[in-house]
């Protein structure tokens, strides 16, 4: 009888997801760490002023596609829209990110070859330029090459 107690007792604290009804927290992926490192490493970049290092976590592809208030296609022109938009450290700023979710897309064979991240942007900075918004949303397709992950669609307003 103690025995079936005790197998009761384990089994009812295992189906239990843990305290105030909320599931146990799952450690984050490896696709997921290392596309939050992108992203901080993006943000590092971006407060030093050093556009050229921003666009490292962007796909170098004539595909890659950024959509703002006009269409951009391939890596250059989205390197040089930053560069003609943000002229200076102070039109620049700082950048911070926040309310980023990532999702992960298997594909049917399992493997995660695709990711989409949201989120929203704030700049605080004491000059504009060509640039005028300080705030926005932002949704960003991801995919996983042999260097790592990399921004292939950028949509942000």
């Amino acid at each position: 009888m103690k025995r079936a107690l005790s197998l009761y007792s384990v089994a009812l604290l295992l189906s239990v997801p843990t305290l105030h009804g909320q599931p146990a927290p799952k450690a984050e992926s490896a696709s997921k760490v290392a596309i939050r490192r992108a992203i901080d490493a993006q943000v590092a970049a971006w407060n030093r002023a050093d556009i050229p290092g921003f666009m490292q976590t962007y796909e170098d592809s004539a595909e890659t596609t950024f959509i703002g208030l006009t269409l951009r296609k391939g890596y250059r022109p989205i390197l040089e829209r930053y560069e003609q938009s943000y002229t200076n450290r102070e039109q620049m700023g700082k950048l911070t990110f926040n309310d980023i979710e990532i999702r992960l897309l298997p594909a049917a064979c399992g493997e995660t070859q695709y990711a989409i991240v949201t989120g929203k942007f704030h700049l605080d900075r004491t000059t504009r330029g060509e640039a005028k918004k300080d705030d926005g949303i932002f949704s960003l397709v991801w995919r996983k090459d042999p260097q790592g992950w990399k921004i292939i669609l950028d949509h942000t307003s």
